[in-house]
């Protein structure tokens, strides 16, 4: 699945997937669409959700990708 960030105005995200049983991707892209819904990818509350949202894929057994619309060298998550 992929993660879009769509810029400043709501919505402010999309979710993508091109594979995968239907059913679970799209409970999982409500989910998704819940936690991030008024939040832009600056907003502390952004990356508490996001971790949730990882989670969430992660117990669904699904790959996501993040476009944050940023060079990757700015995207990348510290280590």
């Amino acid at each position: 699945m992929r993660v879009v960030y769509l810029g400043p105005v709501a919505p402010h995200w999309q979710v993508v997937s091109d594979f995968g049983d239907r059913n679970t991707i799209d409970e999982l892209s409500q989910r998704i669409l819940a936690r991030l819904l008024l939040l832009p990818p600056h907003d502390p509350q952004f990356r508490r959700n996001r971790e949730r949202v990882v989670r969430d894929a992660e117990r669904e057994n699904i790959l996501l990708d993040w476009d944050l619309g940023l060079p990757e060298e700015e995207s990348s998550e510290p280590t």
